[in-house]
């Protein structure tokens, strides 16, 4: 059976130059929070410049999402941006995201009156519009996830590289900690699919299964460049 709804997580994300992900993963462990992934990216901000002798500049950064219990979220905030000195003009952004259900965390605990059946997460008018769910596992299982979304009614999916490690994975080399390799895999589903596509991707992927990866479901206001599934 698919896991229960749990809507007491939130999607704590920071953007913080490359080599500062460490300090972020340090200080959200510290108050309790558990795993992380940390995925590469380049940009700019309003405070880097943005051409260098006269070509546009981008800086490598790094993008960190973390899943934190929403009665924590306070203290893992506070403790981010104290450490990574997100109030000081140019070290950082962070951000949260409403979840609208995770599976693949079974060694969590949660009471009965915060569980609630899949169908009960659409919105006022029930099935319209989209879903994003965004799978991590580890890597060179991506193309299983794909697989089992398209079995559940899903048109495709894209893959992103990312290293991080949860809960069941304590590896070290030298004593030093070793952050295995991820795949993060993105889904992007009408919402009335969502219950079959995660189903797939449990049954596939056996995500409820400790170390196997996490899955969760992020809801999409608007999309663009899907004529062919809108007309639908």
């Amino acid at each position: 059976m698919i896991s229960q709804i749990m809507r007491d997580h939130k999607l704590l994300i920071t953007i913080v130059k490359k080599g500062k992900a460490k300090t972020v993963c340090k200080a959200a462990k510290a108050v309790g929070v558990e795993g992380q992934t940390i995925m590469l990216g380049s940009g700019v901000g309003i405070h880097e410049k943005k051409k260098v002798f006269g070509i546009d500049a981008l800086y490598e950064k790094e993008l960190i999402l973390h899943l934190v219990p929403e009665d924590l979220l306070p203290t893992a905030v506070d403790a981010i941006t104290a450490k990574a000195k997100l109030n000081e003009p140019g070290k950082g952004v962070g951000f949260v995201i409403d979840i609208k259900k995770t599976v693949g965390m079974a060694h969590m605990d949660y009471d009965e009156e915060v569980k609630e059946d899949i169908d009960e997460m659409t919105d006022d008018v029930k099935h319209e519009g989209f879903n994003l769910i965004l799978t991590i596992v580890n890597k060179g299982r991506a193309g299983r996830v794909i697989d089992a979304s398209n079995r559940g009614g899903a048109e495709g999916g894209t893959v992103m590289n990312a290293r991080g490690s949860g809960i069941h994975e304590k590896a070290k080399l030298l004593a030093i900690d070793i952050e295995p390799e991820k795949d993060v895999v993105l889904t992007l589903i009408k919402r009335s699919l969502t219950k079959d596509v995660l189903k797939a991707i449990e049954e596939d992927v056996e995500i409820n299964k400790p170390g196997n990866g996490i899955a969760f479901v992020l809801p999409v206001e608007e999309t663009i460049g899907l004529p062919h599934l809108v007309q639908k």
